[in-house]
């Protein structure tokens, strides 16, 4: 497994991480503690040392899960958390309660530092003034060493906010969607590149879609309600039109995740991962170098899409 940067932050990142949205998480049917251990080990093993998690995920199950799981091992890894969404999942951004959500991760992940720290969305007030406490209270932490680096788990909707937040709040890093299917975000990446920013890709697999889980019959429950009739025909004709482009043997979800690395200024991507199958999957991506060719058909695919819904 190789690494990149994360942006300028000094930190190293596995070019495939591990997504932990789905440990021990029941409503996702995710594995259950002994098996989620399991795979954090399996992950580690690979060199998948990149883990993003969340208070929120499995309602802090994740984190304590990872916090077991890395007991004696905290060193063999790079752990992103998040604020803004707490355990029982209310929505509270205050910057007088980053501190607090902190220290409750720190427990949970059984740690005394994080590496990253991301906004997990945005408070409402996005101006500079709205945000001002807000960098502060994150860059108490860094200096006090409890966190090494912080950015935002958000898409910025044009590259003059993403610049704003990187100038004015000395944001590293962000966290947002971008696959073969959503690559609207892609606008952002000179930008990201000449600021330093790291960038962490989420959704990779697009829920499932790249997976080649899902087809044009496919249906789904309350999770994924908002994707109408119309939405399902058009991404089912668009991974059917992924698919066309590969090489005979060449698979849909490797050659997903390899597209996404072959962009530079991607640090690392975090498929969510619920089994050893699946794992051993992601991480084979990384020995495949799509054509030229292929790559810039795929690009092609992406650039007169509109964004699907999430």
């Amino acid at each position: 497994m190789r690494t990149r940067a994360l942006g300028q932050t000094g930190i190293e990142a596995s070019e495939i991480g591990f997504g932990a949205m789905q440990l021990g998480n029941h409503e996702w049917n995710g594995p259950d503690t002994e098996e989620s251990i399991r795979l954090v080990h399996e992950a580690i093993g690979v060199g998948c040392t990149f883990i993003d998690t969340s208070p929120v995920y499995a309602y802090g199950r994740s984190e304590q899960i990872l916090g077991q799981a890395l007991a004696g091992r905290r060193n063999e890894v790079v752990i992103c958390t998040k604020f803004g969404v707490w355990p029982d999942a209310t929505l509270d951004y205050s910057a007088d309660r980053i501190e607090e959500s902190v220290t409750g991760s720190l427990e949970r992940l059984g740690t005394d530092y994080l590496d990253v720290v991301l906004f997990h969305g945005l408070p409402p007030d996005r101006t500079a003034a709205g945000l001002a406490q807000h960098y502060k209270a994150l860059q108490r932490l860094v200096d006090s060493k409890l966190v090494k680096a912080y950015g935002m788990s958000f898409e910025p909707p044009n590259v003059d906010e993403l610049r704003r937040y990187v100038e004015e709040g000395g944001v590293s890093c962000f966290e947002f969607r971008f696959n073969p299917l959503a690559q609207h975000t892609i606008a952002l990446f000179p930008e990201l590149q000449k600021q330093g920013v790291g960038l962490i890709g989420n959704v990779p697999l697009e829920s499932g879609w790249l997976s080649g889980k899902y087809d044009a019959s496919s249906t789904f429950d309350i999770a994924r309600d908002r994707w109408t009739p119309a939405d399902i025909a058009h991404r089912a004709a668009l991974v059917d039109e992924l698919r066309a482009m590969l090489p005979e043997g060449m698979s849909l979800p490797q050659a997903s995740l390899a597209f996404i690395l072959a962009q530079p200024e991607v640090s690392t991507i975090i498929p969510g991962i619920k089994s050893s199958e699946q794992l051993q999957a992601n991480t084979k991506a990384v020995e495949l170098a799509l054509p030229d060719e292929l790559v810039a058909a795929i690009r092609a695919l992406g650039a007169n899409q509109a964004e699907l819904p999430w």
